[in-house]
């Protein structure tokens, strides 16, 4: 008889489960990310297929640079949203819903997503230079939660558009994922926008606002990249270049504190300190080329993905190894277009639904940075820098940014840039900046849940 197996102190080895259960491990895992990855690219206009290649293949290679230790899967990043709403918003349909791609400029934020995991690189190679406390304290959470409540404030009136296509479906995609989130045990509780998207897509069958017309015409298998709207023929130095960088690169500064508090969760989860071994440097730099390598092929930017960390927690099976056969699957679906071609049936309504609770989440996540890292607003140095970035943020975007010429060149600053570079300018300038990060454990940098950013 078959020795038994004891869960109750975690599996770090699950080839001894057998083949069999690793790989229904790796479909749960797959199914944790799906809904939360599949997102970005129908808010965007990006490609579902180029989305799941770039979460598999970033995954993989966060796995080869982090030595295959930090049980993580890299899916698509929330928080680059307002990025790409500013650089290339959907533009409106005939009757006035935005769902016609912004073909033109979607390369340039995709250049943008690129070369802001570069500054993962830089930010990575500054830790190992001269230690994670010093190159923390530019970026303490008064800078950083500010910034992404922005990012959700910035997108709000989008999810509004997008509700008003269908109402009924809105509410039916709102009320699910705030149903598994309030009230939804295991599984469920992983999952909300999963869930929501499937029983908001069965109202929708039976109303008959699903239309199959793309589903018929679209192959079986196909390459999942398409170079019209890769990054890497987007970097040519244009004022539409430069203008996406300067909006989108801000961005990352609030991404990698998150990444900080996801990795500081998986740590928690699993019982080793991954901000120690294999290192905060090269987890970093693990994210940081995966989401280069996803905006040079037209992919979104990567990030940790919290509800895997949630799947952790549940299964107690902590081997990498099952992460990776999740991102091996993601990559196999990747090759399909008849499967994108079903996801891009789902309604705009739906998606407004979805976006409506999304987007305020964002927005909460930064209060919730602030709250957590107990930031002093009694302090009017606190204050200041935390009300001259929302302003900038949303007073700056609401009138187009900034535009300025650097010799015959016109640059655009969007509110998102000029906040961050305000902020941490400010940070930096006023006395009294007494943030330390604690490598110990990483835990005073905010998670963000089963919502990621």
């Amino acid at each position: 008889m078959s020795e038994k197996i004891d869960y109750s102190k975690g599996i770090y080895d699950a080839r001894q489960l057998g083949t069999g259960r690793m790989l229904i491990l790796g479909v749960q895992h797959m199914f944790a990310m799906f809904g939360a990855t599949v997102l970005v690219p129908l808010l965007t206009g990006l490609s579902v297929s180029t989305t799941l290649l770039c979460a598999g293949l970033g995954t993989l290679l966060f796995h080869l640079i982090t030595k295959g230790k930090v049980p993580a899967f890299l899916g698509s990043s929330f928080a680059y949203l307002g990025g790409f709403s500013i650089v290339a918003p959907m533009l409106a349909d005939a009757n006035g819903n935005l769902t016609v791609v912004n073909t033109k400029m979607l390369p340039y934020a995709c250049a943008g997503v690129a070369f802001s995991g570069v500054l993962y690189l830089v930010v990575s190679l500054l830790i190992s230079t001269f230690g994670i406390r010093r190159i923390m304290k530019f970026f303490p959470p008064v800078v950083t939660g500010p910034i992404i409540i922005s990012i959700g404030l910035i997108l709000a009136p989008s999810a509004i558009t997008n509700c008003e296509s269908n109402w009924l479906l809105a509410f039916v995609a709102l009320g699910t994922v705030i149903v598994c989130n309030i009230w939804g045990k295991g599984m469920v509780k992983i999952l909300p926008i999963l869930i929501g998207v499937l029983v908001s897509y069965a109202v929708a069958l039976v109303t008959g606002a699903v239309d199959f017309q793309a589903i018929a015409a679209a192959d079986w298998l196909g390459i999942p990249l398409h170079k019209s709207a890769m990054g890497l023929f987007a970097i040519d130095g244009s004022p539409e270049f430069i203008s996406a960088l300067f909006t989108i690169l801000p961005i990352a500064l609030a991404t990698m504190m998150e990444h900080v508090g996801d990795i500081a969760a998986i740590s928690a989860t699993v019982g080793h300190n991954y901000i120690n071994d294999p290192g905060l440097n090269r987890t970093l730099m693990g994210d940081g080329l995966a989401t280069a390598m996803a905006g040079l092929l037209g992919g979104p930017a990567n990030t940790t993905y919290g509800e895997n960390t949630g799947v952790l927690a549940l299964s107690r099976i902590y081997d990498p190894l099952v992460i990776r056969i999740a991102a091996v699957l993601a990559i196999i679906l990747s090759f399909s277009p008849k499967f994108e071609a079903v996801i891009n049936t789902i309604p705009t309504g739906i998606i407004g639904g979805i976006s409506f609770v999304l987007y305020g989440m964002i927005s909460a996540i930064g209060v919730r940075n602030v709250v957590e890292n107990r930031v002093d607003f009694t302090n009017s140095r606190n204050l200041i820098v935390a009300a001259v970035i929302l302003v900038s943020a949303l007073g700056f975007n609401s009138v187009g940014g900034l535009t300025f010429m650097v010799g015959s060149v016109s640059i655009n600053l969007s509110g998102l840039a000029i906040s961050a570079i305000v902020g941490i300018l400010l940070n930096a300038i006023l006395p009294g900046n007494d943030y330390e990060f604690d490598a110990a454990d990483g835990t005073d940098a905010a998670t963000s849940g089963n919502l990621q950013v």
